[in-house]
């Protein structure tokens, strides 16, 4: 019998991934959901839009949200691998489909990682952690995915982040933040807040011109209360890069007229100076925002790419 060659074994699982993609989204709406904190119960989750016009490609954000929370996707036979998802918005919301339920078929369906999509604060002074919120957020549902891990069929030593846009600002913080910027309030908190590895597509990352995003670095300090460069500093991800900051998957469009590759390139900089396992790929057309269903020609094959590198984080040496 005749083998299939390598070139036909890999064009079959390409095909295969990207009908996944293309697939039509999973809706969020009936998901199991995870409360971050016991004093926000009762709050306002959030105030829900649809933006789009075609119900198979829905767009929907959330703002407002007082009572931040988990949405959860998990596979039917989970890997033991696990995504802490923070989605972008510039800060000033959060988008819910192309940066969260559109990632399903193949991050969970197809490769059965289960995904902790985030539905974080955003920067404002009617919290008590002002501009730090999000990431509070972040680390509080890191160490809940944790507290979890036995009921979802996860490994603890293998959650991840992934974080696009802003989002990807709240999870390169996440992960260049050692020491947790809240104080504990249950035994959740005694867990590691550490990410394992972190995935950073199309990220905010310096807050100094000419890299910043302006819209998200206006929100930043709008509530920190002053411009100063060090309060810029604190919230650059890259200027905390440490040889304890995890392994980092780094993706960006050379294109891109929103969020400049620069930061992503400055955040590849910072971890070759602290000698971090980093994997960069710069695709030169793309735009920003592309997520999965945006992504055309060689990057469509973006999320395979980034499979196969968290599978190499988690299988051990």
């Amino acid at each position: 019998m005749r083998r299939p060659g390598i070139v036909g074994v890999f064009g079959s699982a390409l095909l295969a991934l990207c009908a996944a993609i293309h697939a039509a989204p999973a809706r969020d709406d009936a998901v199991p959901k995870l409360a971050l904190w016991p004093a926000h119960a009762g709050m306002q989750a959030g105030r829900i839009t649809e933006r789009s016009d075609d119900s198979a490609v829905p767009d929907r954000i959330i703002e407002d949200v007082r009572a931040p929370y988990l949405a959860i996707y998990a596979p039917a036979r989970p890997s033991g691998t696990a995504l802490l998802v923070t989605p972008g918005g510039g800060y000033a919301r959060i988008v819910l489909d192309k940066e969260g339920t559109a990632l399903v078929p193949a991050f969970v369906e197809a490769a059965g990682i289960t995904l902790f999509v985030l539905r974080y604060r955003l920067p404002d002074a009617s919290h008590v952690e002002g501009a730090d919120a999000p990431l509070v957020d972040a680390q509080r549902a890191m160490r809940l995915i944790r507290a979890h891990a036995a009921e979802y069929g996860i490994d603890p030593a293998r959650v991840g982040v992934m974080g696009f846009s802003a989002g990807g600002h709240v999870a390169a913080r996440l992960a260049t933040t050692p020491d947790a910027a809240y104080t504990a309030t249950d035994d959740v908190d005694a867990r590691s807040l550490r990410p394992d590895f972190a995935l950073l597509v199309y990220p905010v990352i310096s807050m100094h011109a000419p890299l910043a995003h302006g819209g998200s670095r206006d929100r930043v300090l709008a509530v920190s209360g002053d411009a100063k460069s060090a309060t810029l500093d604190r919230f650059s991800p890259d200027l905390h890069v440490t040889a304890e900051t995890p392994p980092m998957f780094l993706l960006h469009a050379q294109d891109d007229e929103v969020v400049p590759v620069g930061n992503t390139l400055a955040m590849h900089a910072a971890a070759l100076r602290a000698d971090v396992q980093t994997s960069l790929h710069v695709f030169p057309r793309g735009g920003h925002g592309f997520g999965t269903r945006g992504a055309t020609g060689a990057l469509a094959r973006w999320p395979q790419l980034a499979i196969d590198w968290i599978h190499e984080q988690t299988s051990g040496p």
